[in-house]
């Protein structure tokens, strides 16, 4: 397992190291609001007749994601804040429900002092996520005509998480920055019916400590958890049609087993065909032991439309 953290790290570590190398790169200071976003559309289908003998079944896929920055400059005041919102669907032929690719609702703020003429600031951050619609288990030994066969697991604000806490800002510029928070609040929220639990029931409780809905105690609407948050962000061009973004997250929870870093690391690499088509290649590794027992993998490849403004 330190073997596998081990490389995670490196390989998450150098981008950012090649992009901290890029001297050139520059942003202009300027008083005032920036603001910048792109809207981009990812659609996949594939269709076979009743004839067609090599196999396969019809399906559509598709994902729309939108990404919108609003940044502030006064003098030495730093205040940049993105909103992201992703949701990818897909469904077979066969299949009597669709199924979600993505979902995530997300906003991060990092409000900045800047120390003298250095490039650290004093900083306060904020995040806060979510997911948009309701995601169910798939119990494939039962028919897909049982109420059974689909379980709702989670919803909107189900589980809902918000950290904010003081810290330390290292910032190159508007596309190289880590923000370090060693005393980091961190709330998850969730609806109490995934948590309700009979305690009149012999061992009812004891099953659901065994593995509880996203750390939460039984009969709870809310669990609170103090750390150390490091959040990076790293955006370079590989050549003038290729850029690659990398978002990373660290937290560690000083109340409950600090050595289980919890690990949220997105890669999005962008190859632009035109001013409006490109190919996405999107890359996501979660490790959260109060979610899953190992680390969370996705990835999406597609071709789309994308629209900047």
């Amino acid at each position: 397992m330190i073997k596998k953290l081990l490389l995670l790290t490196i390989l998450i570590g150098a981008p950012f190291v090649l992009s901290a190398q890029d001297k050139k790169v520059k942003d202009s200071i300027e008083n005032g609001w920036k603001t910048s976003g792109n809207v981009s559309l990812l659609f996949n289908q594939a269709a076979f007749n009743h004839e067609w003998t090599g196999g396969g079944t019809s399906n559509y896929s598709g994902n729309i994601s939108l990404t919108y920055d609003f940044n502030y400059r006064k003098d030495k005041i730093s205040w940049d804040n993105r909103f992201l919102l992703d949701y990818g669907i897909s469904k077979n032929k066969d299949d009597k429900y669709s199924k979600k690719t993505n979902d995530r609702l997300e906003l991060n703020s990092i409000l900045g002092r800047q120390m003298k003429e250095s490039e650290w600031y004093y900083s306060l951050f904020f995040n806060f996520k979510t997911q948009m619609a309701k995601g169910y288990d798939f119990n494939k030994d039962l028919d897909q005509s049982d109420p059974a066969y689909r379980t709702e697991k989670t919803h909107f604000m189900s589980p809902g998480y918000l950290q904010f806490g003081p810290g330390l800002l290292w910032k190159k510029n508007d596309n190289l920055y880590v923000n370090i928070a060693p005393a980091t609040a961190k709330f998850i929220f969730v609806d109490d019916k995934f948590t309700a639990v009979d305690e009149n029931i012999p061992g009812a409780l004891e099953a659901y400590n065994k593995k509880k809905y996203y750390g939460v105690d039984a009969n709870e609407s809310m669990r609170f958890e103090l750390g150390a948050s490091i959040s990076g962000y790293a955006k370079f061009k590989v050549m003038d049609n290729v850029s690659v973004e990398n978002i990373l997250n660290l937290y560690s929870n000083y109340l409950d087993e600090p050595k289980n870093v919890d690990i949220d690391y997105t890669m999005n690499l962008v190859m632009s065909v035109n001013k409006f088509i490109t190919t996405n290649f999107t890359f996501q590794a979660i490790y959260d032991d109060n979610a899953a027992n190992g680390f969370q993998i996705r990835e999406a490849l597609g071709v789309g439309v994308t629209f900047a403004f």
